[in-house]
């Protein structure tokens, strides 16, 4: 258990610049307006993620559920 104590501040780190990572590499669509309420999208268009856009959705959803189990862990065991 001290050792889990004494490396995870290190896991915590590493997942944090991997999720800021992959977040800002997301490819966005949306303009300004979207952010307003507007858009420009036509009549609700739905995309389809394929290929490295799937894998990079992917890795965002894993890595974030795994930073949040690791605060977790960091909250229970100090």
């Amino acid at each position: 258990m001290q050792f889990l104590a004494r490396i995870l501040p290190y896991i915590q780190l590493i997942l944090s610049a991997i999720l800021i990572a992959v977040v800002l590499l997301q490819q966005s669509d949306s303009s300004l307006g979207g952010a307003f309420g507007g858009g420009d999208d036509a009549g609700g268009i739905q995309h389809t993620r394929r290929g490295s856009e799937k894998v990079l959705f992917n890795t965002t959803i894993v890595t974030g559920i795994l930073f949040t189990v690791a605060a977790f862990i960091a909250l229970v065991i100090r």
